[in-house]
């Protein structure tokens, strides 16, 4: 369904009711307990205030999240690339911090002083116990206690960070955690190491995937229910190791045979009574209509956690994550919303929009338990304090999750990472921690019909980041014309690594203007790492003011 006006800054006061069934057990979220400093709209993202019109060309860096979703996302929000469109409230530009000066500030550090704070963990404490779990397991502090009930509501940090060969994390004993890293192809813009960030994705599903029918925990049923919901998830074949399909009573590979499967075959039509099969416990509960399964949807309870690190370098000059954490960010299914819910939660917004043309967007939750994106679920996160410890995120600085977990036409029920998932072709047949491998080495992805991802981002944005200040990509990779270096480009399609590595001198020199910003402790802000003041972004957005691109790219799920 296509909009004209963004879905990102309408109204949705009624929605967490609408989308949610009886099962969903936060449906009551209670409103936030945080007073809003700054804006009630930090859902809209700076790079949305992008001056897309430049000196000699038009800069469109807006189709890598907004385009015609694949069903079940029925959003088709490809028109926000044609316009702006913004309610008088939102004008002008809340993200203050992106217009401040901070070369002085920056000049203050030196590498020896980031490198050395960097290079220490947040996480961690000196014997290897998780910080935060040994604060939140007993009564947390009380300007954390939002509800006043002396215990943590939200998510306990509870991953070592301590992957095998399978990318499976263990604790210090040696049980798994349920966490399994992956490696994936780092979304456009702004997350390349090259912009000042580098971040890694874990996935978790709920204990009864993890389990055999007799509910003892099993790595085999919990690889194979992986290999499931990223069948579901990508609606592809998903390759998997040789498999005996008479231990699990599952056709995998549906040939109408239980023999030996070497992939799980997507193949799901329920219309004309095709359907798939989780394993073990899982297999019998959704047997038992206890558990939900559909294309394009994560089960409930489904978790992922994600840290934004600092750019680092190893003993080998190959960007790294930073043992210190910027943030930690969760998020988890609550609830389930089948297709007619989440088809109508788009048609509500729009209509929502035209009746309500100047409100803003209500969205639920606290510092405990995060925010609701309206469609089932619920992001927190922590970041650092002015000390460089981990705090939880404040109702306000969590809002700034929904403006991309939900009302963008690119995401998959809400997520970025595990579409992008590498496949059995990469080490560790993609289960892998980014400390495990780095990004050297991997190859450009491919859209469904061979256009290359990150090439075509260069071709229509004409810069590595929204705000095209990255001058050592740009230097590398076009010539004094403004055309790609077709020699560079063929470099790239064999490693990304050359467009997503940034210098040593650039890699510091964001690191400080962060760290800047953590001291400042100015997150409602802006949290994107800058020295200059950005010229390419609106302080005021005109009325009227066009985007200058005239023809909207649709883009496709990888290969």
């Amino acid at each position: 369904m296509k909009l004209t006006k963004p879905l990102i800054l309408i109204t949705s006061i009624s929605l967490l009711s609408a989308c949610s069934n009886k099962n969903n057990d936060v449906a009551n979220v209670p409103a936030a307990q945080n007073e809003i400093q700054n804006t009630l709209a930090s859902y809209i993202p700076l790079q949305c205030y992008t001056k897309t019109q430049g000196v000699d060309k038009v800069h469109n860096p807006c189709f890598s999240c907004h385009t015609t979703g694949t069903i079940p996302n029925y959003l088709d929000d490809s028109e926000f690339q044609l316009l702006y469109d913004f309610r008088d409230s939102t004008r002008k530009n809340p993200w203050t911090n992106a217009f401040k000066d901070r070369s002085q500030a920056v000049a203050d550090i030196s590498n020896n002083e980031i490198l050395e704070y960097i290079r220490q963990s947040n996480y961690f404490d000196e014997t290897n116990a998780i910080k935060l779990a040994n604060l939140l397991s007993s009564e947390p502090p009380a300007n954390w206690d939002i509800n006043d009930n002396r215990q943590w509501d939200g998510y306990i940090p509870d991953t070592y960070f301590n992957f095998d060969s399978e990318g499976f994390d263990q604790t210090p004993s040696g049980t798994d955690t349920g966490w399994r890293a992956f490696g994936y192809y780092p979304f456009l813009g702004t997350f390349w190491p090259t912009n000042g960030n580098i971040s890694d994705v874990l996935i978790r599903l709920a204990p009864e995937f993890r389990q055999d029918t007799s509910g003892k925990e099993s790595r085999a049923v919990y690889k194979l229910n992986l290999a499931v919901v990223e069948s579901m998830i990508r609606q592809k074949n998903i390759p998997i190791d040789p498999t005996d399909e008479a231990l699990f009573q599952v056709d995998l590979n549906k040939n109408g045979q239980v023999d030996t499967a070497t992939e799980v075959v997507f193949d799901w039509a329920p219309l004309d009574n095709r359907y798939m099969s989780y394993v073990g416990k899982a297999k019998e509960l959704f047997e038992e209509n206890k558990l939900e399964m559909a294309a394009g949807l994560y089960p409930t309870g489904t978790e992922f956690l994600h840290t934004v690190r600092y750019v680092d370098f190893n003993e080998t000059n190959e960007v790294s994550l930073s043992a210190r954490v910027k943030e930690l960010r969760y998020a988890k299914k609550y609830g389930w919303n089948n297709y007619t819910q989440l088809k109508n939660v788009v048609l509500a917004e729009a209509k929502e929009t035209v009746a309500f043309p100047d409100a803003l967007r209500t969205i639920k939750g606290d510092a405990e338990f995060g925010v609701s994106n309206n469609q089932g679920w619920a992001y927190q996160g922590f970041i650092e304090d002015q000390n460089g410890e981990l705090r939880p995120q404040s109702y306000e600085e969590s809002l700034t999750c929904v403006g991309c977990h939900s009302g963008v036409g690119t995401t998959t029920d809400s997520s970025f990472s595990f579409p992008r998932r590498l496949g059995n072709d990469a080490h560790q047949q993609g289960w892998f921690h980014w400390t495990q491998k780095t990004i050297h080495g991997i190859s450009e992805p491919k859209w469904k019909d061979d256009t290359y991802d990150y090439t075509k981002y260069l071709i229509e944005n004409h810069s590595a980041n929204e705000f095209r200040t990255n001058a050592e990509v740009e230097a590398k990779f076009f010539d004094s014309s403004g055309n790609l270096k077709q020699e560079v480009v063929n470099q790239l399609h064999e490693d990304i690594s050359v467009l997503l590595t940034p210098s040593f001198d650039r890699a510091m020199e964001l690191n400080k203007a962060y760290k800047v910003i953590v001291d400042e402790q100015s997150y409602i802000y802006g949290r994107d790492p800058h020295v200059k003041p950005l010229d390419n972004v609106w302080d005021v957005l005109p009325e009227g003011e066009e985007t200058g691109i005239t023809e909207a790219v649709i883009t496709q799920p990888l290969q």
